[in-house]
């Protein structure tokens, strides 16, 4: 049964930024864009690249390792190499904690 979990407090996560937490096993990117928050798988689909340290643009990341783009808000795949989309994740604020639902 899926439950969200505190990953990281509002503070920890500037406008524009994103960080890899581990959840469950899971790794995922969390990202703060302009106050909101997405999270997304953190493997790149193609090669396993950290999105979390991708070059972040509007509702895109770019893997750094070879390219792939995804949107941020629905880890849709945007730009190859990637032909698989990454997992999305829900994701509220309750205060201070941004919580991510796994």
């Amino acid at each position: 049964m899926a439950q969200f979990i505190k990953v990281a407090s509002v503070d920890e996560l500037a406008a524009g930024s994103a960080k890899q937490v581990e959840v469950n096993g899971k790794s995922i990117a969390l990202f703060n864009l302009d106050g909101n928050y997405y999270a997304i798988g953190n493997d790149c689909t193609h090669k396993g690249g950290p999105l979390a340290e991708g070059y972040v643009e509007g509702e895109s990341v770019t893997c750094p390792w070879h390219g792939a783009q995804f949107n941020i808000t629905t880890g849709a795949v945007i730009g190859p190499p990637a032909a698989q989309n990454v997992a999305k994740y829900n994701v509220r604020v309750q205060g201070n904690d941004v919580e991510v639902e796994v």
